[in-house]
């Protein structure tokens, strides 16, 4: 059985530069999945992947990939979902996990908002990104790895 990964949706994820940190110190492998071709750090235990822009591509190439060994870090409640589904830890870019028992909630809400959106209404997105995200979401990747390699 290989150790574990992080599989990271890119293209828009802002904690980037804190998976690689926690990456580097557990000696962890990152994969770096994205639509465009973007900047990684030059290092052995990153590979980037680049897929087509077909919709959804990065989300699917991702969804295959993961299983029991991988966390997946991801903003997409949809991608998240697959995620669980196939047995990977999966964390939001703010550090909150999405789970099994959470995950119906989501998606959810999720769906009431398109609904809203849909219908015209002005309904406001996520709060702005914040420091104490990046905190939480270090901590949060940490104890990931360190449980999945004890697992």
């Amino acid at each position: 059985m290989t150790g574990p990964r992080i599989l990271v949706d890119a293209d828009a994820c802002p904690v980037k530069e804190e998976v690689y940190k926690v990456a580097f110190r557990r000696g962890v492998p990152v994969v770096v999945v994205s639509n465009q071709r973007l900047r990684v750090p030059d290092h052995p235990l990153v590979e980037r992947v680049v897929v087509s822009d077909a919709f959804d591509a990065a989300d699917d190439w991702i969804a295959e990939a993961a299983d029991a060994r991988a966390v997946v870090i991801t903003g997409d409640i949809l991608l998240a979902d697959r995620c669980l589904k196939a047995g990977a830890t999966v964390l939001g870019h703010n550090g909150k996990p999405f789970t099994t028992a959470s995950i119906g909630g989501a998606l959810a809400t999720r769906a009431i908002m398109a609904d809203l959106r849909a219908g015209g209404d002005v309904v406001g997105g996520p709060p702005p990104f914040a420091k104490a995200d990046r905190s939480r979401f270090l901590q949060a990747l940490d104890e990931a790895l360190v449980r999945l390699g004890r697992g």
